[in-house]
């Protein structure tokens, strides 16, 4: 599971003395055990591993949000420690899908429901969110499922 190779890792970085990468997966269990708090409240059972990938990827672009900020703001330093961050949470998710598979996983999602309109777009990312969690930018996926369908 997941999260046993998270707490893993921290106690491994615990005896290696990897300061920055204990901070950053301790940030991780934190972010985990308050969305577990959060379903919690809301009756819901603890994130599943899909859950966690999607949680991880929604961490992942907040610090690539940050890079850019302090790209600008001539933070270097700063920008640094973001792009480390994004580098040991990167390290959590299966390999990215290249454009190219994320097209051809669109279309047969879309063949596979028989979509055919607007109406559809929500069948059509529930289903890939289901086959392909943490393998696929849903951003860009849904650019790529309105294409699909208007198309």
């Amino acid at each position: 599971m997941l999260r046993d190779d998270i707490n893993n890792a921290v106690k491994d970085a615990m005896r290696a003395k990897d300061e920055r990468k204990l901070s950053t997966l301790r940030m991780v269990n934190s972010t985990i055990k308050n969305a577990d708090i959060e379903a919690r409240g809301q009756s819901k059972p603890p994130l599943s591993d899909a859950d966690l990938l999607s949680l991880l990827q929604k961490m992942i672009k907040q610090r690539q949000e940050s890079v850019e900020l302090y790209d600008k703001g001539g933070r270097a330093e700063l920008a640094t420690q973001e792009r480390e961050e994004i580098a040991i949470i990167s390290a959590y998710l299966p390999q990215q899908m290249s454009e190219d598979e994320a097209k051809s996983a669109v279309t047969a999602e879309i063949a596979e429901l028989g979509a055919s309109g607007m109406k559809d777009m929500g069948k059509v990312i529930a289903a890939l969110k289901a086959k392909y969690a943490g393998q696929m930018d849903f951003g860009k996926a849904s650019g790529l499922v309105k294409a699909a369908l208007n198309g």
